[in-house]
C-alpha cells in the first residue's frame, strides 16, 4: 500500500533521507508493506529536488506541502521553531502524520504538538531530535517502559565533544579546537547553540520527558557551556583520574526533577569517559534493567537520516495497518523541577588571580564564611602578566553556596583576573 510523503527540508538530513530512500524503496516495500512515494518537495534549493528526480513536485512554499490534500505524511527537516512550528502544527490540523529531527521545537512545544495530533488521530515521531542515529527515543517508551528511571545522562553535541577531546589529546586551547570543528564541518558559524550547551539542554529537555513521565521544557533546564574550559582544567581533571564532558543529566529525586547541562568531570573509569570525537552516547539506568548505554554518532546526513526514515517507516506502517501510535505523549505526571541552587556535589573551581600577597588567605576566608570545605587547593599552570591559576577542590557543597562563595570573591578588589571555571564532579 502506498504512503504519500511531503519532504520539508532538502539540507544535509533531507538529503540523506532521499538516498535511503533511493537506495531501499524496494526492500522498505517488500519487508515491511509500505510503497513510500514522495508526492511533495519544499526546500531553498530547487537543484537538489531536481538531482534526486523530484522536480516535477518541487515548491519553494511549504503551505503547498502541509494543505496537499495527496499528502498524507509530513517530514519536517528545517529546524528552528519559527516556520517549522507552522508546518507541524498544520499538517497535524490537516490530519496528516508528522515525522521531525526539530529537537528545539520538541522541547519548547512538545505539549501542544502532541494535544494537535491526538486530536486529529495521527502520529507525531521524532527519534531524530536526540542523539542522531542512536535508537533511544523508541527504547525509552518501549523497550524500557517496564522501568522506573532514575537518571538520564549523555553526551549528545558532537561538536563540543570533538571540541574537548581535540583539547585534552593535543592540548590545543578552545579557540583553535573551535576553528578546527568550523572547518571540519561539525561547528556553525554561530556556535553558540552548542558551546553554550542550549542544544544539549533541548535534548535533556526531551529525554527527561519520557523518562520521567513528566513535562520538561527548554527553559525548566540550567545550561552552562565549555566557553571557560581550558586545557589548565583538562591537565588538572586527568591528574584527579576524571577527564571533562559536557554532561546532559536528568535525574529523578524525592523533591521533583534534577535537570541540567553543564561541563562535568567523570571518572576515567566511566564507561562515558570514553566516548570521544564526535560521538555521542546516552546513559540510562533503570531499576529493573539497571545501567544501559547507547552509544553511536550523533550527527551527520547518515546517522540522523537513518532515524527519521526509522520513523517515516514506523509510521507509514501504522498507517498501513489503521492504527496510530502505540505510545504517545508519556507526560502523565506533573513533577517539579529542583532548583539548581540546590544541587549537591563537589566541585572543582579555577580562579586565575593577581599574583600577589594576601590573596589566597583572603580567598579561603571567604570559602570559610560560606561553610564550604576545601579538599585541596593547588596553582597550576604559568604565572602570566601578574597572574596566576589557583585551582580549589571542594568536598560536597550545595550550589548555592558555591556561587556566592565565586561572587563575593568577584567582589573583592583586584583579586579576579579572569572567568573562573567552574566544573561539577560526577561520581
Amino acid at each position: 500500500m502506498a504512503v504519500k510523503v511531503g519532504l520539508i527540508g532538502t539540507g544535509t538530513v533531507g538529503a540523506g533521507c532521499l538516498d535511503i530512500l533511493r537506495n531501499h524503496h524496494d526492500d522498505f516495500a517488500a519487508h515491511y508493506g509500505v510503497d513510500l512515494e514522495v508526492v511533495r518537495v519544499c526546500s531553498r534549493q530547487p537543484d537538489v529536488a531536481r538531482a534526486y528526480g523530484y522536480g516535477d513536485v518541487f515548491t519553494p512554499d511549504y503551505r503547498e506541502v502541509v494543505n496537499d490534500p495527496e499528502v498524507q505524511l509530513v517530514v519536517e527537516l528545517i529546524g528552528g521553531t519559527d516556520a517549522a512550528h507552522d508546518v507541524v502544527a498544520t499538517a497535524l490540523r490537516n490530519g496528516k502524520a508528522v515525522v521531525t529531527a526539530n529537537k528545539a521545537l520538541m522541547a519548547t512545544a512538545g505539549e501542544e504538538l502532541f494535544s494537535l495530533a491526538n486530536e486529529s488521530g495521527v502520529e507525531l515521531a521524532f527519534e531524530a531530535s536526540v542523539g542522531g542515529g542512536i535508537p533511544i527515543i523508541g527504547p525509552l517508551k518501549h523497550s524500557l517502559t517496564a522501568n522506573g528511571i532514575s537518571k538520564v545522562m549523555g553526551i549528545v553535541n558532537g561538536t563540543t565533544n570533538y571540541m574537548l577531546t581535540q583539547m585534552d589529546e593535543h592540548g590545543v586551547g578552545y579557540d583553535e579546537a573551535l576553528r578546527d570543528a568550523q572547518q571540519r564541518g561539525f561547528a556553525e558559524a554561530d556556535p553558540s547553540a552548542d558551546v553554550d550547551g542550549l542544544d544539549a539542554a533541548a535534548k535533556i529537555a526531551i529525554l527527561s520527558s519520557i523518562a520521567f513521565g513528566s513535562r520538561v521544557t527548554l527553559s525548566d533546564v540550567h545550561a552552562e557551556g565549555i566557553r571557560n574550559v581550558s586545557t589548565t582544567d583538562l591537565e588538572a581533571a586527568r591528574d584527579m583520574g576524571y577527564c571533562v564532558k559536557l554532561l546532559a543529566l536528568g535525574a529523578r529525586t524525592p523533591e521533583g526533577i534534577d535537570v541540567r547541562v553543564h561541563p562535568t568531570m567523570l571518572p576515567l573509569s566511566h564507561q562515558m569517559a570514553k566516548v570521544s570525537g564526535v560521538f555521542n552516547a546516552i546513559y540510562v539506568v533503570g531499576d529493573a534493567v539497571g545501567e544501559t548505554m547507547f552509544f553511536g554518532e550523533g550527527a551527520g546526513a547518515g546517522p540522523a537520516a537513518s532515524a527519521v526514515m526509522g520513523d517515516v517507516i514506523e509510521v507509514a506502517r501504522h498507517m498501513v495497518m489503521g492504527v496510530t501510535s502505540f505510545v504517545g505523549c508519556t507526560c502523565t505526571r506533573s513533577l517539579p523541577i529542583v532548583p539548581m541552587d540546590d544541587l549537591e556535589t563537589k566541585y572543582y573551581i579555577r580562579f586565575p588571580v593577581a599574583d600577589r600577597p594576601g590573596v589566597l588567605a583572603s580567598m579561603a576566608g571567604v570559602f570559610a564564611d560560606f561553610g564550604v570545605s576545601i579538599y585541596s587547593v593547588v596553582q597550576r599552570g604559568k604565572k602570566e602578566a601578574g597572574s596566576v591559576e589557583v585551582v580549589y577542590v571542594t568536598h560536597t557543597a550545595c550550589e548555592r553556596d558555591i556561587r556566592a562563595v565565586v561572587a563575593q570573591i568577584a567582589s573583592q578588589d583586584d583579586v579576579l583576573r579572569g572567568e573562573p571555571s567552574i566544573i561539577r564532579v560526577e561520581d
